[in-house]
């Protein structure tokens, strides 16, 4: 796909990376983007007819898609917005494409768009993305955006050495009467390898500005990031997520520190959280920063903060040109590891004008410790 997906940011307020640096620097592994063959699908089907005028072309086994293979119910779709083009998987559709992971064991991240293929359709058909290690399951549902295209991110495995690695794409209906379900159309995918994150001398949180994450579209309206519970598996390294956040980047919003950021939205249940292990019995000092998108949304956003045993609820009353405040909560380390999340408020009665973006900038030290600087 060239430039078909629409634009357009909701109101709100956000949050930009977590870190801590003490006495030290952060040591980063450099990510590497990855190019799949046709991973925009703009090199088109073999053998398509010449004087064809269909909107979509229902592929066969006279078809072969470069790069990919399929099998199932695939169509492939011009859109119109753009020049571009996008695969539609419907009944029992699948395409499938190999790679080789080569070199040291990295993390493997993907993004994709993802949109519906159809109109006033009674269901909607789920995406499922599946790779030796994983299998997730997507949905498209305007999370955050009203147009017609999302962008979602997701951890795919660790490989090297070599290995062989089969990315599969199909989809997935509860119905029986396909014409009754708008079947999922992907298109735009981006694959990047992350090698082991390293921690310097007195650093206390690993990815903490969140420059650690799957890749942006150009023109990206941010990437979806889907509930995981395991820091492990999470496309945002080293943190688990809560609901579903928004993964964006300074390129297309605004961020006054690093690369990226993750935004949630109040009057819905989502956040991120981490674990580290502290010295038990030491007081720590989580300083963090909130502030506005900088998108003309003024209201006050509250979000949760929790430290080991020590919760509290900060508020931001935001202007919406980009302002921001520094907040800090002190507490004791325990003997279990310390779990530090941030997570959306919710009001007893949420009101469509406070979905709000927040914006975070966090450090954590030992409070007999001094901060340096901060990650770039």
């Amino acid at each position: 796909m060239k430039d078909g997906r629409d634009s357009g940011y909701k109101k709100g307020l956000w949050f930009l990376g977590a870190w801590c640096l003490v006495l030290g620097a952060w040591q980063w592994a450099l990510p590497i983007s990855l190019e799949l063959g046709n991973p925009d699908f703009e090199l088109p089907p073999s053998n398509l007819p010449g004087n064809s005028t269909a909107p979509i072309e229902l592929l066969n086994g006279n078809n072969t898609i470069p790069g990919w293979t399929y099998e199932g119910t695939v169509q492939y779709v011009p859109l119109a917005a753009g020049g571009g083009h996008a695969i539609r998987l419907g009944q029992d559709g699948k395409i499938n494409q190999t790679f080789i992971a080569n070199g040291d064991s990295m993390s493997y991240l993907l993004t994709f768009a993802l949109s519906l293929g159809g109109q006033n359709c009674s269901v909607n058909a789920s995406l499922v993305v599946s790779a030796p290690d994983s299998s997730s399951v997507f949905s498209w549902k305007q999370r955050y955006e009203k147009g017609t295209w999302e962008s979602y991110g997701l951890y795919l495995g660790s490989w090297g050495d070599g290995e062989s690695i089969n990315l599969v794409f199909q989809s997935q209906a509860t119905e029986t009467d396909s014409n009754s379900i708008c079947w999922p159309l992907v298109d735009s995918l981006l694959l990047k390898t992350i090698g082991p994150l390293t921690q310097t001398r007195g650093n206390l949180l690993l990815n903490g500005g969140f420059e650690s994450g799957p890749d942006f579209l150009d023109d990206s309206k941010g990437t979806l990031l889907d509930p995981e519970p395991s820091v492990a598996r999470s496309a945002l390294q080293l943190w688990s997520v809560m609901g579903t956040v928004k993964y964006i980047d300074s390129k297309n919003y605004f961020v006054p520190q690093g690369n990226a950021a993750i935004e949630i939205v109040s009057g819905v249940s989502a956040g991120i959280q981490t674990a580290k292990t502290l010295t038990e019995g030491s007081e720590y000092s989580l300083k963090f920063m909130l502030g506005d998108a900088n998108d003309s949304c003024m209201s006050n956003f509250v979000v949760g903060v929790q430290a080991g045993s020590v919760a509290q609820n900060f508020s931001l009353q935001s202007n919406g040109t980009g302002s921001s405040r520094g907040f800090s909560m002190v507490f004791k380390a325990e003997s279990a590891p310390t779990l530090i999340s941030f997570q959306s408020y919710i009001p007893s009665q949420s009101k469509d004008e406070l979905k709000l973006r927040l914006q975070l900038n966090a450090k954590l030290s030992a409070r007999n410790c001094s901060v340096l600087h901060a990650a770039e």
